[in-house]
C-alpha cells in the first residue's frame, strides 16, 4: 500500500512542539478496493458525495493495541512518548482518493534543541509505504526551518539483505512473518529552530 503523508509540526505559546498533524492520502488501488469491497459509491459515478463519505468518516482511525501509528518523533536517536491513538481526525474524497488526516499529541510537550527533532512516517513492518509531499508546515514559530530527508537506499538494501538472510526458505510466510525494514526504507522530516 502506498501512502502520500502530508506533515504539520504544531508548537505550543512555549514554542514547545506540542503534536503533529499527519495526512495520509491512500493509492487509487487502496481507495478502489475501499470504496468498491464497502459499497459506498451508491450511484456508480466514480466519485463520493458527501453522503457517501459519511459511513468511512474514521475508517482508518480505530486503531488495535498493536498499532502505533506508524509515526515517531524523536531526537538524538531516541524516540518520544506520543499520547496513544489519534485526535481530531478528519476524512475527505478528493481526486479518486480516499484522504484522512489526525493528529498525534506528545505526551509531554518538548523545546526544540541543539539537535533536530524527527518527524517519521513509516511501518515497520513495511507493509505501507509512506512519502511525504509537499512542503512540511510549522504553526505556532515563525524561526523553525522542516527539511525532508530521503533514506540511504545501500543501507536500505543491505538491512534487507540481512533480514531475508535470517529466514529460512523451509519457512512459511506465516512462520517467517513482515520484515522489519521499513525504518530503513523512510523518508523524515527533521526540524531545526533558532534560540
Amino acid at each position: 500500500m502506498f501512502v502520500d503523508t502530508e506533515i504539520e509540526a504544531i508548537f505550543d505559546a512555549g514554542g514547545r512542539l506540542a503534536a503533529v498533524r499527519i495526512t495520509w492520502i491512500y493509492d487509487e488501488l487502496t481507495t478502489l478496493l475501499s470504496v468498491t469491497d464497502g459499497g459506498h459509491d451508491k450511484d456508480g459515478d466514480g466519485a463520493l458525495s458527501d453522503a457517501e463519505m459519511e459511513p468511512l468518516q474514521g475508517f482508518d482511525m480505530e486503531w488495535g493495541a498493536d498499532f502505533l501509528g506508524d509515526f515517531q518523533v524523536s531526537r538524538g536517536g531516541e524516540a518520544l512518548a506520543l499520547v496513544p491513538g489519534p485526535q481530531d481526525w478528519t476524512s475527505a474524497w478528493k481526486d479518486g482518493h480516499l484522504i484522512s488526516t489526525h493528529v498525534r499529541r506528545l505526551a509531554a510537550p518538548v523545546a526544540p534543541g541543539a539537535e533536530p527533532l524527527v518527524l517519521k512516517p513509516y511501518d515497520p513492518g513495511y507493509y505501507t509505504a509512506y512519502a511525504i509531499t509537499g512542503t512540511p508546515r510549522v504553526t505556532g514559530r515563525s524561526d523553525c526551518t522542516a527539511q525532508v530527508f530521503e533514506p540511504d537506499l545501500t543501507a536500505a538494501q543491505q538491512a534487507l539483505a540481512a533480514a531475508l538472510d535470517e529466514y529460512s526458505p523451509d519457512q512459511s510466510l506465516e512462520e517467517m512473518g513482515y520484515l522489519m525494514i521499513g525504518e530503513s526504507y523512510a523518508e523524515e522530516v527533521r526540524l531545526t529552530c533558532g534560540e
